[in-house]
């Protein structure tokens, strides 16, 4: 892996770790604090007034380092381009809940309008430049041509990784250290292949999460807020899509998917039979009212996130077999 792309890393880690403390001072005195859903763990009831939107700081940090250090590419800056409008929806439902006093925040139909969107405008460019629409099947020696349907593709990959990791960012870093783990799968995958742009972008969003991390770990000192899951489900879609491996995606971020799975799979089977499978979904809620210690289920499902992106690795670089 070139230096440069380590240069870019840690850059952004410096700017995100200087500037957080800054960030939490400021979102203090303006009051850019945490709503608590009084349906959740009862424990998470202290969280209530934690500095929230640190996001912020790890785009400004990624963004930042990838202006200043990375040579620019049509495919890097569009996956800035998915990344930070990601990011602005995200923004929009922060503020109308900070300024609300209240935990919910824009209506899904407008979020869905947003990633229709940017879904539109991405694949657009994407045409300009050739992509092919034609998508490996993971463990197979299959390709399926999508054609006019890989629209709908990449919509259900930006609008399902940004919700997917926005579910998962219910409990102190484990959104931020699943994230890093699968950007850092990616940044693999984009060295492997000469992608060079790409590899820069992921390097910045490893670095500035990373920085994140620090003060978002048990007990958090700031939350990322939906401006920074949104973000960081924009990245890794933009990456699959940019690097041909959309089905990948799935196996990389497989506990996002799981977590996601368990809303579904609760609610399904309640209406369905009025009995819940699990305590509470998401699943890491699941585990936390079973007995588990915050910090065993993010480290217990940062193992999970560690399996999939190896196994993901393996699948795409022909390794598993």
């Amino acid at each position: 892996m070139p230096s440069e792309i380590l240069q870019v890393a840690l850059v952004s880690f410096l700017i995100s770790t200087v500037f957080c403390p800054l960030y939490i001072a400021y979102s203090k005195k303006v009051h850019f604090q945490q709503q608590v859903r009084e349906d959740g763990p009862k424990t998470h009831l202290s969280k209530k007034g934690t500095p929230t939107m640190g996001g912020l700081v790890f785009i400004l940090a990624s963004v930042v380092s990838v202006v200043w250090l990375a040579p620019m590419d049509y495919l890097l800056m569009l996956a800035m381009l998915v990344t930070l409008f990601s990011a602005l929806l995200g923004w929009l439902d922060d503020y109308s809940k900070v300024t609300r006093s209240r935990s919910l925040g824009l209506k899904a139909r407008t979020k869905l309008l947003g990633q229709v969107g940017l879904t539109i405008v991405l694949v657009y460019f994407l045409n300009l430049l050739g992509h092919s629409t034609e998508v490996e099947v993971p463990f197979t020696d299959l390709a399926v041509e999508m054609g006019p349907f890989y629209i709908v593709l990449v919509f259900l990959m930006i609008s399902g990784t940004t919700n997917a990791v926005n579910l998962t960012d219910g409990i102190d870093g484990l959104a931020a250290g699943a994230s890093i783990v699968a950007l850092m799968a990616f940044l693999v995958l984009a060295s492997i292949s000469g992608e060079e742009g790409i590899a820069f972008f992921c390097a910045a969003m490893v670095g500035g999460t990373f920085g994140f991390l620090i003060y978002n770990l048990h007990p958090a000192r700031l939350f990322m807020g939906d401006v920074g899951s949104l973000a960081l489900g924009g990245a890794m879609a933009a990456a699959a899509v940019l690097l041909k491996v959309e089905l990948t995606l799935v196996i990389i971020g497989g506990l996002f998917i799981l977590e996601t799975l368990s809303v579904m799979v609760q609610v399904f089977f309640f209406r369905l039979t009025g009995k819940r499978v699990l305590l509470m979904s998401p699943l890491h809620h699941h585990f936390e009212l079973k007995g588990w210690s915050e910090w065993q289920v993010v480290t217990s499902l940062w193992a999970v996130a560690f399996l999939f992106a190896v196994i993901g690795l393996l699948e795409a670089t022909e390794g598993w077999f």
